[in-house]
């Protein structure tokens, strides 16, 4: 028998000290809840702050490659374009099919604070299109081609400027070396300049090469170059006109806003205007892509008192005024975004180079 006692009671011992309790596996189990809540807030704060330096990161490229677009064609702006020939009040050829405006750079205002829009236009010709004279417009189409002073620099399928006066006519070279001179006749494609015949007293010839007319605007949160989209999260664009005392100076002493009688429209800016236009000066605003809980962007007021719903263009502390970004026509919770602005100042060179033209 007690052999027996002592066998029950060993088996017994093995089986209460084996394994755990309820209350232990429930301690457990809210120690591991707990260590699980707080990794999970660590990621989850980690990984906030992660998108919100990688979308500032993401913005920082855009509205760099952005700016890059619109100062590179910028600094190309009137090369080319045979603009002391250009003597209307707006600038603007009536040509046989379509009307071409030989303003080197136009900014269409954005009302309101709204994203304004950047035109350029240039030509890609390697002699600058210098205008010759024309000295004979008979068989501008056939093969002995028109008659000019000389035809350096015209290449076949270049566009041509053809003008008389006020008026002019877009065509295309078919032989840039015409019979019987190959130095003075030039053939032209499916056209008669200006009607049959031409005058050939004040009319000139200009060969462009190819005609660029590039045109920037920031639709849908991102930047469009002629309709198609090339940089995303650019939401608003804003640039002014630096403008000299007169058009032989080539010193800026005032950034203007493209309103009033500097505004895009058929009788503004006049050509006088237009030569004492020197530079322009940009901003690019653009989006970190990562919508925020809580509001991290507030408005911006300048120092000569532009209220901006996003932020603020430039230091306006000893110049003209900043144009004014309103980011809210756009969107309602642009404050819930965090945002990066990127200026220069592009110097016109080839309106500077020409100051003694104009």
């Amino acid at each position: 028998m007690p052999t027996n006692n002592k066998t029950r009671i060993n088996k017994n011992s093995r089986i209460n000290q084996s394994g755990f309790s309820l209350v232990e596996i429930l301690v457990g189990l809210v120690i591991g809840l707990l260590a699980t809540l707080v990794i999970m807030q660590v990621f989850a704060v980690f990984e906030g702050q992660k998108r919100s330096t990688t979308g500032s990161a993401d913005a920082q490229i855009n509205g760099s490659v952005a700016l890059l677009y619109i100062q590179r064609a910028t600094q190309m702006a009137g090369f080319g374009l045979p603009m002391p020939m250009a003597d209307k009040e707006n600038a603007s050829l009536k040509c046989s099919d379509v009307s071409l405006s030989l303003f080197p750079v136009v900014i269409q205002n954005g009302a309101a604070g709204a994203s304004d829009i950047v035109i350029v236009r240039y030509s890609t010709t390697a002699l600058g299109a210098v205008p010759v004279k024309i000295t004979n417009p008979a068989n501008a189409i056939g093969a002995a081609g028109l008659t000019v002073d000389n035809n350096i620099g015209c290449k076949n399928n270049d566009v041509v400027l053809i003008s008389q006066g006020t008026s002019c006519v877009m065509t295309s070279v078919v032989d840039e070396n015409g019979n019987p001179d190959t130095l003075i006749n030039i053939t032209l494609k499916n056209t008669t300049p200006l009607g049959a015949p031409l005058s050939s007293a004040g009319a000139k010839l200009s060969c462009m090469g190819n005609w660029q007319d590039y045109r920037y605007e920031v639709v849908n949160n991102q930047l469009q170059l002629n309709g198609e989209p090339v940089v995303a999260d650019v939401v608003n664009i804003q640039a002014q006109y630096g403008v000299a005392a007169s058009a032989n100076s080539n010193q800026v002493n005032e950034w203007v806003e493209p309103t009033g009688i500097w505004a895009a429209t058929a009788t503004t800016p006049t050509v006088a205007n237009r030569n004492r236009i020197k530079a322009i000066r940009i901003v690019v605003v653009a989006r970190n892509g990562l919508r925020e809980k809580e509001v991290v962007t507030n408005s911006c007021t300048t120092v000569k008192g532009t209220v901006n719903n996003g932020p603020c263009a430039w230091d306006d502390t000893d110049f003209n005024a900043a144009p004014k970004i309103d980011l809210s026509l756009t969107d309602a919770a642009w404050q819930n975004y965090r945002f990066r602005t990127f200026e220069t100042i592009i110097p016109l060179r080839n309106m500077l180079w020409s100051k003694d033209a104009l």
